[in-house]
């Protein structure tokens, strides 16, 4: 990823169920400098939701941790970096596999991964057993938009 960024934002909150629209609704709010369209942005919320869910489910089992957000914006991109300092992940490849999930009991769909990739332009998983989970993702910001709509007026 780049060094250069236009802006750049940091966030850091609990491990709780409450906070996962919070951060939601805020790396939605920071990605509208880019004039996303709504689309795009549910792309982004959706994303965002899947990986705060993955550590607040996954990572901290039933105690409460710290998840950190770091979004920088660079040409018309939003890279979004989404930690924990929990439990790793031994396999990433077989956590990645569709429908695959740690937590049988629970009725998820063991998509988390699956959804990020498809609605981000680039997704990494980088963990550590015992040390925790980073999530990094990337959005390009169609700027072509803007020249259809001035061609049609």
């Amino acid at each position: 990823m780049q060094n250069t960024y236009e802006n750049e934002m940091k966030l850091e909150f609990l491990s709780k169920s409450s906070n996962e629209a919070f951060a939601r609704i805020t790396v939605a709010a920071f990605a509208s400098q880019l004039d996303p369209t709504i689309e795009e942005l549910a792309d982004i919320k959706t994303a965002v939701s899947e990986a705060v869910t993955n550590c607040i489910i996954h990572a901290y089992e039933n105690r409460e941790g710290i998840i950190k957000i770091v979004c920088r914006i660079a040409q018309n991109s939003i890279f979004i970096e989404i930690a924990d300092s929990g439990i790793g992940i031994e396999n990433i490849e077989i956590a990645k596999q569709p429908l695959y999930t740690s937590k049988p009991n629970l009725e998820r769909s063991g998509m988390g991964f699956t959804i990020m990739e498809s609605f981000m332009d680039e997704m990494k998983v980088e963990s550590i057993v015992g040390l925790g989970t980073k999530v990094s993702m990337r959005k390009n910001i169609d700027k072509k938009k803007e020249e259809q709509e001035e061609f049609v007026s």
